[in-house]
């Protein structure tokens, strides 16, 4: 049986993603999955830190990526949900003809994802600073989706944001869906919603999407992996496309 790989490029100072890929992952015993780090230390409004996701330091590090051959890529970040998602867009066309790869984002993924549920109230738990935040909702709105609900802990530290407990995001996804969201999304690939998301789901019902979980999904789906198995993680994956056949 051939083995499939799957490529993940990662902020440098994410400390969520590779665990949660691999357990989300654990009964797939078909596949494997690699990760690569572009330097990303902090998030906020400065032009500093925007230029932390300038193209060629990305670019480079899918370059590197490629090199294990995978049966897709996919950027584990959602810097384009600040910068705008036609970025993400142009960055998965720039890998495919760099590369030859299927190509996933975490923003696109989840994109993806509200478009499936048809839903367009939607909610918002970030780690981000309040000017990240209304960049966040105007793009998302730009895409027909109305936060009507947010809750962000106004943190510029991407390390810190991987710190925060379980226990905080929940309550905050929760506080959120009271306030009248469709759906909520737990948007940063840092922030360790992945253990709470099918807690919540079921407490509420409403639809949590964790950005990490969506990701994954998105990796799958786009080489015609079935996914239902990750509504163990997320219920609602379970009323989304499971593959792209």
């Amino acid at each position: 049986m051939r083995k499939i790989r799957i490529a993940m490029l990662i902020p440098s100072s994410n400390s969520v993603v590779e665990p949660w890929c691999y357990e989300l992952a654990r009964s797939q015993t078909d596949t494997s999955i690699h990760f690569g780090r572009v330097e990303v230390l902090w998030i906020d409004d400065d032009p500093g830190s925007l230029s932390q996701f300038q193209d060629e330091n990305i670019l480079r590090g899918f370059d590197l990526l490629s090199h294990v051959k995978p049966s897709v890529i996919g950027w584990n970040g959602t810097s384009a949900s600040w910068l705008g998602l036609d970025r993400d867009r142009l960055l998965a066309e720039e890998i495919y003809k760099r590369t030859g790869c299927q190509v996933v984002t975490a923003s696109l993924s989840i994109l993806e994802a509200l478009k499936a549920l048809k839903v367009t109230n939607i909610g918002f738990v970030t780690p981000y600073v309040g000017p990240i935040q209304k960049k966040i909702i105007a793009n998302f709105r730009l895409e027909g989706f109305e936060c009507v609900s947010e809750r962000h802990f106004d943190l510029t530290d991407n390390f810190s944001f991987g710190e925060i407990s379980e226990i905080e995001i929940s309550c905050a996804v929760e506080e959120v869906t009271n306030e009248g969201a469709e759906a909520v999304v737990i948007l940063c690939t840092n922030l360790a919603g992945a253990g709470i998301a099918r807690i919540v789901e079921e407490k509420t019902g409403v639809p949590v999407l964790d950005s990490v979980v969506l990701t994954v999904w998105g990796a799958f789906k786009s080489i015609g992996k079935e996914t239902s198995w990750l509504s163990e993680w997320a219920p609602a994956v379970s009323k989304l496309p499971k593959s792209m056949h």
